[in-house]
């Protein structure tokens, strides 16, 4: 008796057994250190290699850590400005790329594309040199005394948005952008009606990745900050120095939680967006 096997189409690669095996092994040592992280937040020990019980003490003590709190609070602050201004600036700057046509276009496109490309450690020693050259004031009262990192991160993030936001221009169809100026509406209301709506979603995205990429960072951060403007990250790498303890994995808990509830929460936007738009 011939037993029927299912034909699996060539192209249909998720239907094959050794791809389904690969995605799984990838995603096993993608996420299984964070679930292992988040996991011995709550382990009843000092050290993190037996499990000796469940407590929610060391999430306690994070609370409880002025420092801490301090850190976290100055990154939270430090990606919210970052967002919003390389936002603005990276869909500018595509807008200006997907538009128009001018002089040495190609070579702005490979300046701007510059943070993207050349190693974080040689932009975190660029942005040093540069406000040490320029005699960046120090001591300043909070949140200005956080002026100089949220410089650096917007430097190297905006162009980030700004690739998300002229990919997604790409496939715009300037017709509707000329039946509008046909039918009386003004360079204002075309851009607001026809042109945002149509590239919301990549603002979306952009804004996610560049509020991602400021929370996160380290490498620019430690050079461009100073004693008085201990970032997250920053603080974390102090506390790593000595040892990897419960209240580490429950701080970094902390910040993977809230990184998740803001994809979350862009993804639902832009999900609400695409549903309104007509």
């Amino acid at each position: 008796m011939k037993v029927l096997r299912r034909r699996v189409d060539p192209l249909d690669y998720a239907g094959r057994i050794w791809m389904r095996a690969f995605f799984g092994l990838v995603f096993i040592l993608l996420y299984a250190p964070v679930v292992l992280m988040m996991a011995f937040s709550f382990n009843d020990s000092r050290r993190n290699i037996v499990w000796r019980g469940f407590t929610t003490k060391y999430y306690e003590k994070a609370w409880n850590n002025d420092g801490l709190i301090e850190a976290f609070v100055n990154s939270l602050t430090i990606a919210a400005i970052n967002t919003v201004v390389a936002t603005i600036l990276g869909a500018m700057v595509a807008l200006l790329l997907w538009r128009f046509r001018f002089p040495f276009k190609s070579a702005y496109e490979g300046f701007m594309a510059l943070p993207i490309v050349i190693p974080e450690i040689c932009m975190g020693v660029a942005m040093l040199a540069f406000f040490s050259r320029i005699g960046w004031p120090t001591g300043m009262p909070w949140p200005l005394n956080l002026s100089a990192i949220t410089i650096a991160h917007i430097a190297f993030s905006f162009p980030f948005v700004a690739i998300v936001v002229r990919a997604r221009m790409a496939g715009f169809n300037r017709e509707l952008e000329e039946a509008s100026r046909d039918l009386g509406a003004s360079e204002w209301q075309t851009f607001w009606h026809v042109i945002f709506p149509y590239m919301r979603p990549g603002l979306v995205a952009g804004a996610l990745l560049a509020f991602t990429l400021s929370l996160d960072d380290f490498v620019i951060t430690f050079f461009t900050s100073g004693p008085e403007t201990v970032t997250f990250p920053v603080k974390v790498y102090s506390m790593v120095r000595f040892s990897v303890t419960p209240e580490v994995n429950a701080a970094s808990t902390v910040l993977v939680v809230i990184t998740l509830i803001v994809a979350a929460l862009m993804l639902r936007v832009q999900r609400q967006g695409q549903e309104g738009s007509p």
